[in-house]
Formats: C-alpha cells, sequence, structure tokens
C-alpha cells in the first residue's frame, strides 16, 4: 500500500514522468530531498517499475493492430509464451479465462507481415486454435498509470 504523499508524487509524475523532482515537490509542498526519497523507496518496493516513452506506433509505420486469439494445448502454455514473447510484433500476452486460453496484442507495418507471423510465427507446437480480430479504430489507448484508482 502507498500513502498519502506516495499518491500525490504518482499522480503528478502521471502527468509528465519526464517532470522533475523540484516541480513536484513545488507542485506538492514538499522537499525535493522528501520527493527524491519516496520515489526510490517506490522503485525499490516496485510500485514504481521504470520509465518508458509512450510511442505512437502508427508514425513508426506500425499501421495494423491485430488482436489474436490462442487456444493452447492443456498444460502447454508456459512453453507456447515462452516462444511468443520474443517475437517482437507482440506487445502484450494476456492469459485470461473463457473460451481462448491467451490474447495477444500485435503491430505490424503491413497486412502481408500479419499473414505471415499468423501462418509462420504462430505455426509453433501446442498452438491449436488461432482467431485474429484487425482493429479498425483506437477509441482509448491509455498509456498512464490508473492513478484515479487510488
Amino acid at each position: 500500500m502507498i500513502n498519502n504523499l506516495e499518491k500525490k508524487i504518482l499522480k503528478s509524475l502521471n502527468e509528465d514522468a519526464r517532470k522533475s523532482f523540484r516541480d513536484v515537490a513545488k507542485e506538492i509542498g514538499t522537499s525535493t530531498t522528501t520527493i527524491y526519497n519516496n520515489v526510490k523507496k517506490m522503485e525499490k518496493r516496485g510500485v514504481l517499475e521504470g520509465y518508458v516513452p509512450a510511442v505512437n506506433e502508427e508514425l513508426l509505420g506500425y499501421n495494423h493492430t491485430a488482436v489474436i486469439m490462442l487456444r493452447i494445448a492443456q498444460g502447454k502454455l508456459q512453453a507456447v509464451y515462452d516462444i511468443v514473447v520474443k517475437y517482437r510484433e507482440v506487445r502484450e500476452i494476456y492469459d485470461v479465462t473463457g473460451d481462448w486460453d491467451t490474447v495477444l496484442v500485435c503491430f505490424f507495418k503491413t497486412r502481408q507481415d500479419l499473414d505471415r507471423f499468423l501462418k509462420v510465427r504462430l505455426s509453433i507446437p501446442h498452438v491449436q486454435r488461432v482467431l485474429t480480430y484487425m482493429v479498425l479504430n483506437v477509441i482509448k489507448d491509455e498509456k498512464r498509470a490508473f492513478i484515479w484508482a487510488l
């Protein structure tokens, strides 16, 4: 659990992770040292796992997003995960309940890249069935933390 000061720090950094500790301290009304020490504590506890840029995939040429459902042979999830986790096209992997075992969110530059991915890269042992959804429009893609839940 996090305390009120840590919540305020997280909310401030969530608005702009590149904000200086001095600016966060001014905003919250405490010292820069206090901000620094609390951020380091949150990093050590795993509350803050890292800092990454929010990238617009389309501007990098990845214009095709696919949500891919996998049905995997019983007891073979980890064997499949060990393979697909290495694929650069795969941005997210979810172990889910329901009719499917796994959901992949993938990005491709061309439809041909997607076709090759489905026909070649997912032709791996233990993948029994694949269902693919092409994303037509992104309505919301929030990359910030769910600070509102704090």
